[in-house]
């Protein structure tokens, strides 16, 4: 008899659908976290973004950059993320416009905007 025998074996995919899974607002980041995140010449709060299909991301540093006087400080359009940065209000502005298009108009599912 097989130590195998009569176990079953399970496979897990991830399929991924059309959704934001993080938009968070550091509105009063340390300093340090700047040159950690590689924010060269970075001030202000920094918005974070994970949107899954990853192009996602690249449409979502599109609004953001149109709809507020942010800077985008990091899109990664294989992994989903979108790091941008400015002023508070800035930013809350740019991440709800991101969430209005991509959530209410292009029927992503919708995280919660959180800040810290």
């Amino acid at each position: 008899m097989s130590e195998f025998e009569g176990k079953e074996r399970i496979i897990q995919e991830f399929v991924p659908g059309k959704q934001v899974t993080l938009a968070h607002v550091i509105a009063s980041p340390d300093k340090d976290l700047y040159g950690k995140l590689g924010l060269i010449d970075a001030e202000g709060a920094i918005g974070i973004m994970t949107i899954t299909p990853s192009e996602g991301a690249m449409i979502a540093a599109d609004i953001a950059s149109k709809s507020a006087d942010i800077k985008v400080g990091f899109v990664d359009r294989f992994n989903g993320s979108l790091v941008i940065t400015g002023d508070v209000a800035a930013v809350e502005v740019a991440i709800r416009d991101v969430m209005a298009v991509l959530c209410d108009r292009m029927g992503f599912a919708k995280a919660p905007v959180t800040k810290t």
